[in-house]
């Protein structure tokens, strides 16, 4: 799934009304600071008519068709708008300086902040890719004939040979045409002078390229004889070490999300030119942890945003962007709570658009079309050097990192296969920053060190004979105390298995409850579910893996378990296993667990602290999921609860490796729904994406916490 689209659609229309003094009219230009550092020139021409202030907001660099803005207006001295056509819920903020000269502030996407910065007139910004490198555009040949599109930028020094390392996307390898140039290459600005080669491709049946998209298209050629990811990659690579002029003969491959995937997928037969690998935050089994469901809960609001702008029925190679289906709201809660059965939205919405949302729904189980689609069953036999990354507040492909990693090692002993842990939401270790998410503080910028201290050494050394970067088996940041760590293993050999018991009165502990015991009940009504964020907004917050989850914990149907104050730091590394006992008056039900870190009453709120928030008390989320609970035992054959009856239900949160520092409380929250993170469980055993309005019942849910019933949360601890 995808990392960002921030504003490489090329040229934007905006439609802005409000009131200006000095006034805003005119030709506006200047550079959009892009996460990889480097920055991209907008434009922007205002026009005022009777109904107020118009224009249009382009990217010389990128050209495109428009896109509109909605929702402008002056707030507090600044211009803002929303731009429904890209995710993430992007918009704007703008302050005019006192002369009327400079428009100044921020482009918000998907927790990214980007600093904007127009100016009247013309305004050069310097493209350091084009002054540095030579542009050219082929149509591969593939084994069964198809001609996937490549683009490839080539270094202007020619006293050596270079190395190519390469990204295959189903989100464009734009900008397209001789003239045009990214501005930026690899997988950081720190690439841009090592001397790489560097080529961007289109997935099969994607933009410029031909042939039929397949989504997450099964690992099967060595069965059926046909193609697959990895034949491609392996076809691309023979053709670029046999043509491009000026390589070295050494290739390497990244990808975050979806061409993390497709860089996984290298490794199955891999190419003997390809000599190193990094996927990152790889889509591993989309059914059982990644984007499409986790544990048999469908994850709505991110394939629902995603098929938005996700157009896979393209009749021929094209590099027209379709632009984004607008929904007409920003209100993701009722937007989501009302409509209506899944299956009838994904017909009515993205029949011809993209049917890989209604393909999800009707394949509910963990059926073959899944399994088929697993792809650590065919990471074996790998030969290139691996790096696996991922962020431990990523809410899409967390499952994805930590699996790929631990099954190449399982299944390839031996082989040079590091993992990396940061910090960070989906992809932001691709960012200059790194130092916060949300509400959370890591203190140092952790994306800047990894780029300069893991990722382009790695490249570096396998492709171009650089230095040992002499990396650890797993690098991870540790949360709470806030430092990088150095393990032969993942997880730590050194940790050992710990359970916190639930008790009664709400607390938790690592003692068993004893005879008496108890439980707690509460009624979980589907037409009030528990929201995942307090924000407004059509896509998730990208800082909800963070989020202060003190408004969850005043609702009734929120279950809380939480240890006194810590006499000591406790460091958590490694899977999380609840394992619950609980009953429900309904046939059906989710079950959501959340691992919190409770910060004192008296903690310090930091400099840069957000006005009207406060650290003391800040309930930090740790790690949380849902399983569907009609999966607990059979993940293909779903069951129903008999109502009434006590029953046991355990499932793996994904790792951690977190300290909860001395003072802080640990607690657990349990709740059956996460709106709209994961669509609504009726609660009625029954075919959830056909599901009736009249299938939503209230339910009385009991967990239980005595000796015979003990629920509780098993962990690794470090010493």
């Amino acid at each position: 799934m995808p990392f960002l689209r921030l504003l490489l659609l090329p040229a934007l229309t905006c439609a802005l009304v409000a009131q200006q003094t000095p006034p805003l009219t005119g030709h506006w230009e200047g550079p959009l600071q892009l996460p990889n550092g480097s920055a991209m020139k907008l434009t922007l021409d205002l026009k005022q008519d009777a109904t107020g202030l118009k224009g249009d907001l382009g990217s010389p660099d990128q050209g495109a068709k428009t896109m509109a803005i909605a929702n402008a207006d002056m707030k507090d001295g600044q211009l803002a708008f929303s731009v429904p056509g890209v995710p993430g819920d992007a918009h704007a903020l703008l302050k005019p300086s006192a002369d009327g000269q400079r428009l100044e502030g921020t482009f918000f996407q998907s927790g990214l902040n980007l600093p904007l910065t127009l100016s009247r007139g013309q305004v050069v910004v310097a493209n350091p890719v084009k002054d540095a490198y030579t542009k050219a555009e082929y149509d591969i040949p593939m084994r069964d004939g198809v001609k996937l599109h490549t683009v490839v930028y080539l270094p202007k020094d020619e006293k050596a040979d270079h190395p190519i390392l390469m990204q295959r996307t189903p989100y464009s390898a734009a900008p397209y045409g001789a003239d045009k140039f990214k501005r930026g290459l690899g997988p950081s600005k720190l690439f841009l002078d090592q001397g790489y080669i560097v080529a961007y491709q289109d997935s099969r049946g994607r933009w410029m390229s031909e042939g039929q998209f397949v989504d997450m298209r099964p690992e099967d050629h060595e069965q059926t004889g046909g193609i697959d990811e990895s034949t491609d990659t392996y076809d691309t690579i023979d053709w670029m070490v046999k043509n491009l002029p000026r390589n070295n003969g050494k290739v390497g491959i990244w990808g975050i999300s979806y061409p993390g995937y497709y860089a996984a997928c290298s490794l199955i037969g891999s190419h003997p030119a390809l000599k190193a690998v990094s996927p990152q935050a790889p889509m591993n089994d989309l059914w059982i942890g990644d984007d499409s469901f986790h544990h048999g809960a469908f994850q709505l609001v991110a394939n629902y945003s995603f098929s938005t702008f996700f157009k896979t029925i393209h009749p021929k190679p094209t590099a027209d962007d379709p632009g984004s289906i607008s929904v007409g709201t920003e209100d993701g809660y009722t937007f989501y709570k009302n409509l209506g059965p899944l299956a009838e939205e994904a017909d009515r919405r993205f029949k011809d658009w993209d049917p890989t949302f209604a393909e999800y729904l009707k394949h509910s189980t963990y059926d073959s079309y899944w399994q088929a689609r697993h792809l650590s069953q065919h990471l074996k036999g790998v030969k290139p050097a691996v790096l696996v990354v991922g962020g431990w507040f990523d809410a899409e492909d967390l499952y994805g990192a930590l699996h790929t990693y631990g099954d190449i090692e399982k299944q390839n002993p031996g082989i040079q296969n590091n993992l990396v842990m940061g910090p960070w939401a989906h992809g932001f270790w691709a960012s200059p920053d790194g130092s916060s998410l949300g509400f959370a503080r890591f203190g140092d910028k952790t994306s800047l060190w990894y780029q300069k201290e893991i990722e382009l050494p790695f490249f570096n050394h396998y492709l171009k004979g650089g230095p040992d970067p002499k990396l650890a088996e797993a690098t991870i940041f540790e949360t709470g105390s806030n430092q990088w760590k150095r393990f032969d293993t993942w997880p730590p050999q050194a940790a050992k298995p710990v359970s916190f018991y639930f008790q009664p009165g709400g607390g938790l502990s690592i003692a068993k409850p004893d005879a008496k015991g108890g439980e707690d009940s509460f009624v979980s009504d589907p037409n009030k579910p528990v929201p995942h964020t307090e924000k407004i907004g059509l896509d998730y917050d990208r800082a909800y893996m963070t989020a202060d989850q003190r408004s969850a914990s005043t609702r009734p149907d929120v279950m809380i378990y939480e240890t006194e104050p810590l006499k000591a730091d406790v460091t958590l590394a490694g899977p999380l296993k609840p394992d619950l006992w609980v009953s429900t008056t309904g046939t059906d039900s989710d079950w959501v667990v959340k691992l919190i870190d409770v910060f004192p009453e008296d903690a310090k709120d930091p400099e840069g602290t957000p006005e009207g928030f406060h650290y003391g008390g800040y309930q930090m989320l740790v790690r949380g999921d849902t399983i569907r609970g009609k999966f607990r035992n059979n993940i293909e054959r779903p069951e129903p609860f008999t109502p009434g009856k006590a029953t046991e239900v355990a499932f793996t949160l994904n790792d951690v490796c977190h300290t909860f520092q001395k003072g802080h409380r640990i607690m657990i929250q349990v709740q059956c729904s996460w709106f709209p993170v994961v669509d609504r469980n009726p609660q009625t055993f029954c075919d959830i994406p056909n599901a009736k309005p009249s299938d939503y019942r209230k339910a009385t849910q009991t967990i239980f916490h005595a000796a015979a019933l003990p629920s509780r949360i098993d962990a690794l601890e470090l010493p």
